[in-house]
């Protein structure tokens, strides 16, 4: 009898163990349909951005349809203000902004990436979604929506003084300065809105803390409009005298970069050291450039493609599109992130050596 109760115990376990064995396994298949099915929907429903409101903005440009390298470019920008962002809301946690500095600061830059891509709700007749790339063919019918730039532009165009590759150069210099005007338009405006609301404060201490955003905006619009001067008398230079046997860049943001460094007391050491960054930075915006080209092109094919109605032709076109889109966002967000760390290396730099 012992001998058969113990019999029963050990098939009553066996059993239990086995039970436990195939929930186990059921438990983990359904697991591991139910996490694959989480990782189907991100992919179908993909968050670009960790900030609401830069996915708005990312989805409406989507419904918009610019054109990809805008697209590409706009995906760069909400980048550097994600990272922006988020840098702010660590520095706010710990208690600093007191004074609301930076958080004026990201609010204006939000508002250029509105404004600079026909976002603000705002009639723009710059033309935004137009492809930049055409800038590098050059065109009689030309115009920079600047009767100064226009002017200066045909007489460069007229005068023999350059290449077909220096006129190049040359125009994607101007149409870099049409940006920075366009950019001071937008912060001048922002400025205006602000004083606007500043007049309707009624807290004394809200108020002072707005005219110290008001203070800094105003202090940033002066330095953009010397910038824009010293911008401005370096192309009017060059259309006169042509570029020099030893330019030493030819990207007009490296450049500017350049000329800023030039003007901040850097000494001759830290202005060789930097010269060799720019280079390096030089040759990743031509990287950048490459693939802009380069998507431009495979999206041309693209709408070829599907005017044909291959299927299988389509698909493979479209893998390579998507797959040079996410290339050139990355390389723009690498680029502009490193073009923001050197102006504030250039800007840092200058400051020390003035206040000493």
């Amino acid at each position: 009898m012992a001998f058969m109760r113990n019999l029963n115990l050990m098939k009553m376990q066996l059993i239990i163990l086995i039970s436990l064995f195939v929930i186990g396994a059921i438990a983990g298949k359904y697991s591991k349909e139910i996490n694959e099915q989480k990782a189907s929907d991100k992919n179908d429903n993909q968050v670009e951005f960790r900030i609401a409101k830069l996915n708005q903005v990312w989805e409406k440009a989507i419904r918009m349809q610019l054109a990809p390298v805008r697209l590409s470019e706009l995906h760069s920008d909400l980048k550097i203000q994600e990272k922006d962002e988020l840098q702010w809301k660590k520095l706010k946690a710990e208690g600093l902004d007191e004074d609301g500095e930076r958080e004026a600061k990201l609010r204006r830059n939000f508002n250029i990436i509105l404004a600079k891509y026909g976002m603000d709700g705002k009639k723009d007749t710059r033309a935004l979604d137009s492809n930049r790339l055409k800038d590098h063919d050059v065109k009689d019918g030309d115009t920079f929506d600047d009767p100064r730039l226009d002017k200066l532009w045909n007489k460069a165009k007229t005068s023999g003084k350059f290449s077909d590759e220096e006129l190049q150069t040359l125009q994607r210099e101007f149409h870099h300065h049409k940006d920075k005007i366009n950019e001071y338009n937008i912060v001048m405006d922002t400025v205006s809105r602000t004083e606007e609301i500043h007049k309707n404060v009624i807290s004394p201490l809200e108020g002072d803390m707005k005219e110290h955003v008001v203070h800094k905006k105003h202090a940033d619009l002066k330095q953009r409009m010397r910038d824009l001067n010293q911008g401005f008398e370096r192309l009017r230079k060059i259309t006169h005298e042509g570029y020099s046997a030893d330019s030493e860049f030819k990207e007009p943001r490296v450049i500017e970069l350049w000329e800023m460094a030039k003007r901040s007391n850097l000494t001759e050491v830290e202005l060789d050291s930097l010269k060799e960054e720019l280079r390096h930075f030089e040759t990743k915006v031509e990287k950048h450039q490459h693939y802009q080209e380069q998507l431009e092109l495979s999206h041309q094919k693209l709408r070829h493609v599907e005017a044909l109605g291959d299927e299988e032709h389509i698909m493979r076109n479209k893998e390579k599109y998507n797959a040079l889109a996410e290339k050139a966002r990355e390389m723009g967000y690498k680029m502009k992130k490193h073009l923001q760390d050197l102006t504030n290396k250039i800007s840092q730099n200058g400051l020390q050596h003035n206040e000493l």
